[in-house]
């Protein structure tokens, strides 16, 4: 057993989450970064538990072979939770800790939106945490910060550069984006001479320019209302979605409606989650597309010159963090893309660097967020797509509760008291709510993994309840369905998971399939993940058919993540 691993005490009841993270001392994070034989100049500690671990580790490890890839997603989840960062958490206690195995767990960064909002952090729960549970659900090694800084000075370029095109001539503008040296010459940079190829002007002396050309060059004539992107924080502030800016005495005629959204719904997150390298990173940042000109043409960050500047914001964001489990197991956080605007699952690179550490028979546990149907999916086809990596097995975390309220049981509502039909046994209703963990096992086994259920055991469920659900699971075509309570007892709660994830992942008999090729149209695409959900087909209304011809520069995370 490492060295790292320790036995937890558990109490019963469980107490709350920060009394049981408080209960743990942490080891110094080179305790935990030398059990994956990492060197001290493999990372840079930012304090004493936690430590950014550098890209360099990848190249250094490229002939090492990768261990196995197991993602956790969940059925569709009450607005409680089912569970799937605890099991997350959990499965991965029970792999270092009490099967001898090399394991490192990948999660997302959470926002503190939700953190100070009524649903709480998202470190997992009870006895399956990664602590210290508050730095990891308040500024962690500051990337939610780099991503609000990153995105507002872009938001900023977007309205000063629409305020100087409209008080200048194209001479001024040009002036100032090409200004002469002291020897009274202009040159280009890179991002110039990109824009000029953008705009077919093979010119590369500044001097050369024919006045058309300059206005061509100085002007992007962006068109106000078709800007899409929006200033953030990182905390909920509702009345803050929809704002006026321009107020000011200097500002006048400019003044323009926009809002802010919430960090982890910014572009630069979804693009931090999805790079490989620096170098990819600014390239994808320099493509995220800001709204489209006058003319209707897609206007980008690098066409605001600023493409180097979010890099450069950026570049310490890259490195994942490490930290560890309440049992001394190594965790990753990186990245927390918001599922339902971007791809909902933590980073490549960190999936990337794990993968090598762990090595050959090692475990990479990672999680998607939201359901199955939203998280594991986009892990499917988005993010393993782009990555190269194929995961050998997907867990699918389902509780009595949810079961029940898909089974058409009273609503729960967050911060209510659940209904008397969630505490009492009542197996008809669970029966009926298997439909929908059915449905999520058919449509993950589709992209070619072993799929083995994790019933997260609440102290209301009865056995017959369970029972239900494991004969529901097996009847789908699930690998395994497995009770876990690891939430009351740590790893030792999810060792019969553990087996189980590693007995499918040695049994993968199908290579991974994607649910649709990127060669289609984007129409073809969401009628293909719509069906997968159940749907007969998909109508768009006349306004979405109006816009058709734009909808590739509209919708820019998809071209950043087919790009």
């Amino acid at each position: 057993m490492s060295k790292t691993v320790r036995k937890l005490q558990v109490a019963s009841p469980v107490p709350a989450d920060i009394d049981v993270a408080n209960s743990v001392e942490p080891l110094h994070i080179s305790e935990i970064a030398q059990e994956l034989n990492l060197s001290p100049h493999h990372y840079d500690l930012y304090g004493k538990y936690k430590a950014k671990v550098l890209l360099s580790v990848i190249d250094e490890l490229q002939g090492r072979g990768d261990g196995y890839y197991v993602v956790v997603g969940g059925i569709t989840p009450t607005p409680l939770g089912e569970g799937k960062s605890t099991t997350t958490v959990g499965l991965c206690q029970a792999l270092g800790a009490f099967l001898d195995k090399k394991v490192v767990t990948c999660l997302r960064q959470p926002s503190q939106g939700p953190t100070f909002g009524i649903k709480g952090g998202a470190a997992g729960g009870g006895y399956s945490q990664v602590i210290p549970m508050d730095e990891f659900n308040l500024h962690l090694t500051g990337d939610i910060h780099a991503i609000t800084a990153a995105n507002n000075l872009l938001a900023a370029a977007i309205d000063t550069r629409i305020f100087h095109e409209s008080t200048q001539s194209d001479k001024a503008l040009f002036n100032r984006l090409c200004p002469p040296n002291k020897e009274g010459k202009r040159s280009f940079n890179n991002i110039m001479f990109s824009r000029l190829k953008k705009l077919g002007i093979s010119k590369t002396n500044p001097e050369e320019l024919t006045p058309e050309e300059v206005k061509k060059f100085a002007r992007l004539d962006i068109d106000p209302e078709s800007i899409t992107w929006r200033r953030v924080m990182d905390v909920n502030d509702r009345f803050l979605r929809k704002i006026t800016i321009g107020q000011g005495p200097e500002e006048k005629g400019m003044v323009r409606e926009t809002g802010f959204d919430i960090s982890v719904a910014s572009e630069i997150m979804a693009v931090l989650a999805l790079t490989t390298s620096l170098s990819d990173m600014r390239e994808r940042l320099g493509k995220m597309v800001i709204g489209n000109s006058k003319a209707g043409d897609p206007i980008t960050a690098d066409d605001l010159g600023i493409g180097g500047a979010l890099t450069v914001l950026m570049k310490d964001a890259i490195n994942p963090t490490l930290m560890q489990t309440l049992e001394g197991t190594p965790v990753l956080v990186h990245a927390g893309p918001f599922a339902n605007i971007a791809h909902g699952n933590s980073s490549i690179v960190a999936d990337k660097i794990a993968l090598k550490l762990v090595g050959p028979d090692g475990f990479v546990v990672t999680e998607a967020g939201f359901g199955a149907d939203i998280g594991t999916e986009k892990f499917m086809n988005i993010k393993c797509r782009y990555s190269g990596l194929t995961p050998q097995c997907a867990v699918i975390v389902a509780t009595i509760r949810a079961l029940k309220m898909h089974g058409g049981g009273p609503q729960v509502v967050a911060g209510k008291p659940l209904d008397h039909a969630y505490v009492t046994e009542n197996v008809a209703l669970v029966e009926a709510g298997c439909i929908n963990l059915a449905r999520h096992i058919s449509n993950t086994k589709a992209y070619g993994v072993n799929v083995v259920v994790a019933i997260n055991k609440f102290s209301t469920d009865s056995e017959a309840e369970l029972s239900a659900v494991r004969d529901a699971a097996f009847a789908a075509g699930a690998f395994d369905a497995v009770i876990c309570s690891h939430h009351a007892h740590g790893g030792k709660g999810a060792v019969d998971l553990g087996i189980a994830v590693q007995k499918a992942c040695e049994n993968v008999t199908q290579p991974l399939r994607f649910l649709y090729p990127l060669d289609i149209s984007i129409k073809e695409k969401i009628e293909a993940i719509a069906k997968s959900y159940g749907a007969s087909g998909v109508e768009y209304s006349e306004q979405v058919k109006y816009f058709d011809s734009h909808i590739l520069s509209s919708l820019s995370l998809i071209s950043l993540l087919n790009n």
